[in-house]
């Protein structure tokens, strides 16, 4: 799944790392969860009533319990993948500001060392 480049793109390699590996966790889980819900819609409506009984009707309503817990679990990655999201892009906002106040600094003390020679020659 290709992201369009953002911001992100200059994020720490540790958060940007961590972020592709649950944005893929999450789409695994969340083909998985696909996946299941198919087999158990298939178990439930092909197999005939007479057979869905014990086991069978035990293994059809697992399937189904599972299928709904892998759904929310995709849906609790989406949402850590959103805020990681949001954390990485303030991150980088603030690194930012940091390096534009640190270059006007500089370029503050170098003036001011400019100043302190002209009047010392004086």
């Amino acid at each position: 799944m290709a992201r369009p480049h953002t911001s992100r793109d200059r994020a720490p390699a540790s958060l940007d790392q961590t972020l592709d590996k649950t944005e893929a966790v999450a789409a695994d889980v969340q083909r998985a969860s696909d996946n299941l819900a198919v087999i158990n819609t298939v178990l439930e409506q092909e197999l005939p009533d007479d057979i869905q009984v014990g086991e069978v009707a035990q293994a059809i309503e697992h399937t189904g319990q599972l299928e709904k817990k892998l759904a929310q679990s995709a849906e609790t990655l989406a949402e850590v993948n959103a805020a990681l999201t949001q954390e990485i892009e303030r991150r980088v906002e603030v690194t930012a500001e940091r390096d534009e106040n640190q270059a006007m600094i500089d370029k503050l003390n170098t003036k001011a060392r400019s100043s302190r020679g002209a009047l010392t020659e004086d």
